[in-house]
Formats: C-alpha cells, sequence, structure tokens
C-alpha cells in the first residue's frame, strides 16, 4: 500500500526521467530534422559537405564553433544554417555563388573575413549572382576588404543580418531583379552603407526598409560618390522606406538618376553632408515624411540641367543645419531643401537653416515650382528664388516665416541677391513669380 505522499513522490520522480530522457535526445539530435550536420567534419571538407548537401536537396547544420575555409563555392541548392552569432565561419578569399545556381538559403551564421578578398573593384567577401531565390536571414559579415555581400542580378530577401567592418560597403547590390532588404543592421563601413546600383539605368524596384545604418565613412574620399547610408544609382523603381540612418560623412539617402524613387518615413541624423540627394538625370521621385536632424543641407532636388525633375516634397522636418561640410561648396551650406523644376514643396517644416531655408531654382534652372503650406523658422534666408534671365515660374504662397534673421523671400541671380523682401512687393517686378499670402512673424 502506498500513502499519497509516496505517491506524489513516484510521479515526480517519473517525470524527472522523462524530462531528462527527452534533453538527452534532443542534445544528440542535429538542429535541424534530416540535416546534415558537421560536428565531425574533418579539416577541410566544408566545401565537400556543403557540395553533398546540396546535391541530396538536404540543409547543412552547422554546430557552433569557429570553421576555417578558403574560396567557398556555394552550389544551386545551398542551405547552410547554423546557430546565431555561435556558428562561425572564419573565411579568406571570396564565397562565391557556383555557376547557374538559383536558390540558395543562409541562417544563423557568421561570417567574417580572414583576408585575401579579390582585386575586383567592386568585389565582396561575399558574391552571389544570378541567384533569383535567394534567402539570407539572421547572418552575420563582418570585415572584408571591399563589399561585406556582393550580390549581382539577385531576387528574394536579405534580412535581419549585421553588416560591420567591410572596406568599402556592407551590401552592394547591382541589376537586381525584385530584391528586399529589410531589417538589417549596417555599421563602421569604409565608403557605403547600402547601394543599390546598375550597370545601365533601368527598372530595378528593390525595397530598402526598416534598415538602421551607422557610422558611414567616406576613406576614398570625393564629393558624395562615397560616405552615403544608403546611395541608390541609376536604379528605377525603388522604394527606401522606414529606416534609421545616422553619422554618415557624406549623406543618409542619395539617389542618382533612378526614376521613380520613394524617400519616405526615414530618420536621418548627423549627416555630414546633404541629409536627403535626389540628383542628376531622374524623372519621378516622392520624398516624403523623413525627418532630418544635424547636416549641412537638408534635402535637395537637383541637376535639372541634367533631366531632374517630376517630385513631391511634403510633410518632412528639417532641422539643426551647419555651414560646415566635407568640402567647399560652390556657394555655401546650410540650405534646409532645394529644389529646381516641376516640384511640389508642401507641409514641410524648417527650423535653423544658417543660409537658406528654402532654395528655389539656379539661374536659369527653375521650372514650374509650388512651395505652399511650410513652416519656416529661425533662419538667415526664408527663401531665395531665381529671378536669373530664362528662370521659369514659382509660386511662393501661404508659407509662415517666424524669426527670420536677413527677411522671408528674396530673388537670386545665381548666388548675387538682387532684390528686396519680395513679401512686401508681392513679387510685381518679376511676372515668372506669384508670391502671396505669406505670414511674416
Amino acid at each position: 500500500m502506498y500513502n499519497r505522499r509516496a505517491i506524489l513522490g513516484l510521479f515526480v520522480s517519473s517525470l524527472a526521467l522523462i524530462s531528462a530522457s527527452r534533453a538527452s535526445a534532443v542534445s544528440k539530435a542535429p538542429a535541424l530534422r534530416g540535416a546534415l550536420d558537421a560536428s565531425s567534419l574533418p579539416k577541410g571538407s566544408l566545401q565537400a559537405m556543403i557540395d553533398e548537401a546540396a546535391r541530396s536537396g538536404t540543409p547543412l547544420y552547422l554546430p557552433p564553433g569557429t570553421y576555417r575555409a578558403a574560396n567557398l563555392a556555394l552550389p544551386d541548392g545551398t542551405r547552410i544554417a547554423g546557430v546565431s552569432g555561435a556558428s562561425r565561419i572564419l573565411h579568406r578569399g571570396s564565397v562565391n555563388s557556383a555557376a547557374g545556381a538559383a536558390r540558395i538559403e543562409l541562417s544563423s551564421i557568421f561570417i567574417e573575413s580572414d583576408g585575401g578578398t579579390g582585386d575586383e573593384l567592386n568585389g565582396g567577401m561575399v558574391q552571389l549572382t544570378g541567384i533569383s531565390a535567394l534567402s539570407i536571414d539572421d547572418c552575420e559579415f563582418r570585415g572584408g576588404a571591399k563589399h561585406g555581400l556582393r550580390l549581382e542580378g539577385c531576387a528574394g530577401r536579405v534580412e535581419r543580418s549585421r553588416f560591420s567592418g567591410a572596406g568599402q560597403a556592407g551590401i552592394f547590390a547591382v541589376n537586381s531583379t525584385g530584391l528586399t532588404i529589410d531589417g538589417n543592421t549596417v555599421s563602421d563601413c569604409g565608403n557605403g552603407g547600402i547601394l543599390v546600383h546598375r550597370y545601365d539605368k533601368g527598372e530595378d524596384n528593390s525595397v530598402v526598409t526598416g534598415n538602421r545604418i551607422s557610422r558611414i565613412r567616406a576613406d576614398d574620399g570625393g564629393t558624395g560618390e562615397n560616405g552615403n547610408g544608403i546611395n541608390v544609382f541609376r536604379a528605377g523603381g525603388v522604394m527606401i522606406t522606414n529606416n534609421h540612418i545616422s553619422d554618415c560623412a557624406f549623406t543618409a539617402v542619395r539617389a542618382n538618376s533612378g526614376d521613380n524613387v520613394q524617400i519616405s518615413n526615414n530618420q536621418c541624423l548627423r549627416s555630414g553632408e546633404t541629409a536627403i540627394y535626389v540628383e542628376f538625370a531622374f524623372q519621378g521621385a516622392v520624398v516624403s515624411g523623413n525627418l532630418v536632424d544635424g547636416a549641412a543641407n537638408g534635402i535637395s532636388i537637383a541637376n535639372f540641367n541634367e533631366g531632374g525633375r517630376l517630385v513631391s516634397v511634403t510633410g518632412n522636418v528639417v532641422r539643426n543645419l551647419t555651414l560646415k561640410g566635407p568640402y567647399k561648396p560652390d556657394v555655401a551650406f546650410g540650405t534646409g531643401i532645394a529644389a529646381e523644376a516641376d516640384t511640389v514643396i508642401s507641409g514641410n517644416v524648417i527650423e535653423g537653416a544658417p543660409y537658406w531655408a528654402l532654395q528655389l531654382g539656379w539661374g536659369p534652372y527653375l521650372r514650374n515650382l509650388v512651395v505652399t503650406g511650410n513652416v519656416i523658422r529661425q533662419s538667415a534666408v526664408g527663401c531665395a528664388v531665381s529671378v536669373a534671365d530664362g528662370a521659369g515660374t514659382a509660386v511662393i504662397a501661404d508659407n509662415i516665416f517666424e524669426a527670420m534673421k536677413d527677411g522671408a523671400v528674396f530673388g537670386y541671380a545665381w548666388e548675387k541677391k538682387v532684390s528686396g523682401d519680395l513679401t512686401k512687393s508681392g513679387g510685381s517686378a518679376y511676372p515668372h513669380l506669384t508670391v502671396e499670402r505669406n505670414r511674416i512673424l
């Protein structure tokens, strides 16, 4: 006969034995059911296991530890998974996709450069080409003399991963075919954060969203080709949204010659030059809902002479600008929002622009600007609008100018001020301008 206490003791003991048995079984089993397990990997055979796993359609599991390798090739069907932050490949040279690879999946692995990255100008520590079903999730890429991750002609996702210490950019994606770069952290890179480029101007349709980018240098110098958090070049249809970008030597978001680019709801802090740039041969852009705090210039829509036009700049906050930049400019740094052609600038707030809060046109490069409903505070000149020969139409109406050091709206011929405050005269001396219903406080 057992009393209640004895029965309870037997029950608890049984549960403990079952729990221990299950824990022992789990500890001996691979992390992925059916995966090849590299825990007993002989020295130098990581490539052989990658090849075998791909041939058999099986994931390769890398248990925690450091695996040394050189010039790995990833065949079609490669699936490598590890333990986040603990499964480390110390790699010499470049990891490359094999010819014809269409599907590659990397998950929870840490790849660190052990030197020897190729001499190719845009080479990468990891180089993947023509991957139509790419998945990189929760991985870490550290170091490399060139780019951390170089993608060419790829579609798929790069997400929740960390990139640091690359000599060039953390991620360089060229000629993408529908790529999403989402939720990554990119920091401490030599010349760029995330680059979305094309060899020739065309549709790219990449989405860059939810990333944290910080401390991007411009080790190779220049006047804007380096030192950018996110850089779009010749790539059309790109969306750049909801990113947190700080401490870039030049620009938080720079779009060069890309049509139909959207730059929305980004946090842009302490940019060394212009925080948001849309420039050169582009048609169509939306710049909305961004916060710029700390930069030499806030937002610039430039190069009508190269075909740059057709933009909506709405709902942005630009503040705490400086006259100091990384090089000597043609005129001066310290401008809040600048635009040249076929652009609406509406509903923005600019505070603390030490040169011009608004710059409308440059010489004859002014056409069809509508500037309404903006709040301008504590700046030197509220609005500098071009009245040079050949300048086109601008409407400046229903804006609030408070605490302007020198005045609200002035006409400029290039960099030279040639008028009094046009809010007092209504711009009547310049038929191409409409200046009305602005309030000066």
